[in-house]
């Protein structure tokens, strides 16, 4: 058997780097997949090795080739999702990372964003940007580089320097140093970008103290970002598609109609409802954002940020200790009731939307002596639910109300999560018969330019639903756990650290 047209799609994320070749159809033909180390240097830093993250999606990327080829797929073209705002400052001539990547969940700048917060200075950064003053986009990092690694700012002005999100690191290695690009949902996020006139911003930019000397050209997301090194994979493949993981994975959804919204459940959570041609600003600390453009036309999102979603359960595995697989959380859960009482607030990373607190810290209320790892693990998946309420929330205070759901990623193959979020949220949960949109939607982009697919109405047309899940909770049950929760959330917030 022979696929012809088949997509590499590289899925760099915050814990593994994916490589998964998709047929015509959209269908996974093979795939590779690595974890990578996290590194926490201080309190609230987060990092990653960038020559880590360069080898390992080689790796994958040449694992998935070799086996598509054995299978008898033709790859014809690439698209690249990633991990966004994670931030990384390299040298133009070497390719080498003068620092490690300063990951979307560190708070180290924290302060920074303080001493910069005025009324006047809020109104200017969402107005512009779409979103708000806070340590988790890349503005505060690229500027935290650049007066922390000696002379790295004067080499910044003298044009030394390349600045880019992690699809701009591998668009130059895999180009073999050609290329200095990224795309418009990937700059859309980084503080500095206009998603009003798509361009970089000179007044963020002297707001940041960033020289535009740093700065990729920035393109749409199905669009030409150059060709890869063919001594990398014995061939030269062009790379056609790129998105940060949470447009490629509304993209993945086929999420095109304006009130459409997906929700990812990764390290991180992140809603994004498709507001069209529309910048929607809100008024409950949610994100204006870019979902994608094609063919000239742009389409907004709104957008709520949970920083922990999937990362609490990898905590209960690496971190305590409680589990030795994510999957044992499902029967752990339901080896318990409603009543059980206990509460996770899974603020590793600070709180995110819509209460923007970088200084939170992770928490746990309603122990006893009778208190298992099952609590723990249930309280951790539960958390998960209760936090997309609470973007919910947020969205129907701004005037808009969902009244369904599409959810992905790897928390949704558990069936007790995807009933448990629709029982909270009390409304359809929708999940697609592909888990990997993220990866799908790379894909998708990468084959609208290289012409596998006519049209965006061509991909909607592939997308299939797996299974809903409809909410079964009793009222007084749902408002009872919502009301717990509000109190645990509350508690945290009260807590000075």
């Amino acid at each position: 058997m022979s696929f012809e047209n088949c997509i590499l799609a590289i899925d760099q994320g915050t814990t593994s780097t994916r490589a998964i070749v998709f047929s015509e159809t959209g269908k996974i033909i093979c795939s590779a997949q690595q974890e990578f180390t996290q590194h926490y240097p201080d309190d609230g830093w987060v990092e990653h090795d960038p020559e880590e993250i360069w080898s390992g999606t080689l790796k994958v990327c040449r694992e998935a080739l070799s086996e598509g080829k054995t299978l008898g797929a033709r790859v014809v073209t690439i698209g690249i999702t990633n991990q966004r705002e994670t931030t990384l400052v390299w040298d133009k001539k070497t390719g080498k990372a003068i620092y490690n990547a300063i990951v979307w969940q560190d708070r180290r700048t924290a302060a920074v964003c303080d001493k910069l917060r005025t009324d006047a200075t809020l109104e200017l950064v969402q107005s512009k940007s779409g979103l708000l003053l806070d340590p988790y986009f890349s503005a505060t990092k690229v500027a935290w580089v650049l007066d922390n690694v000696e002379g790295a700012r004067q080499r910044a002005n003298d044009g030394e320097l390349a600045f880019g999100t992690i699809d701009s690191f591998l668009i130059w290695r895999l180009t073999g140093g050609k290329e200095h690009l990224t795309d418009v949902t990937n700059a859309s996020r980084t503080n500095l970008f206009n998603i009003n006139s798509l361009c970089w911003d000179d007044e963020l930019l002297a707001l940041f103290n960033v020289p535009d000397t740093l700065l990729p050209e920035v393109k749409e997301c199905a669009d030409d970002f150059g060709i890869t090194d063919s001594a990398l994979f014995g061939e030269a493949i062009p790379i056609n598609g790129v998105a940060g993981d949470q447009q490629a994975a509304t993209v993945g959804q086929c999420c095109f109609q304006e009130g459409s919204i997906k929700s990812t459940y990764g390290t991180g959570c992140f809603v994004l409802l498709n507001t069209g041609d529309k910048v929607l600003t809100s008024k409950n600390n949610l994100l204006s954002t870019i979902a994608y453009q094609i063919n000239g036309k742009v389409s907004y999102a709104l957008e709520g940020s949970i920083f922990i979603a999937g990362a609490a359960v990898q905590w209960l595995r690496d971190g305590i200790g409680v589990i030795e697989d994510a999957r044992e959380t499902e029967t752990m859960a339901q080896n318990l009731n409603y009543e059980h009482g206990v509460y996770m607030v899974p603020a590793f990373a600070g709180l995110g939307a819509p209460y923007w607190d970088p200084l939170a810290r992770a928490s746990i209320f309603g122990m006893t002596r009778a208190t298992s790892p099952d609590h723990f693990a249930r309280a951790a998946l539960e958390s998960v639910a209760y936090q997309t309420f609470d973007l919910l929330e947020a969205m129907s205070q701004d005037g808009v109300t969902a009244t369904s759901i599409n959810v992905d990623g790897g928390m949704v193959a558990n069936n007790w999560v995807c009933q448990f979020i629709s029982d909270v949220l009390n409304i359809e949960v929708a999940r697609p018969e592909i888990m990997e949109t993220t990866a799908l939607g790379a894909a998708y982009l990468a084959g609208l330019k290289a012409g596998i697919y006519e049209s965006m109405d061509d991909l909607a047309q592939k997308h299939a639903i797996e299974r809903k899940f409809n909410p079964e909770l009793a009222e007084a049950t749902r408002n009872k756990l919502l009301s717990g929760w509000k109190a645990a959330i509350q508690s945290t917030l009260n807590f000075l650290y």
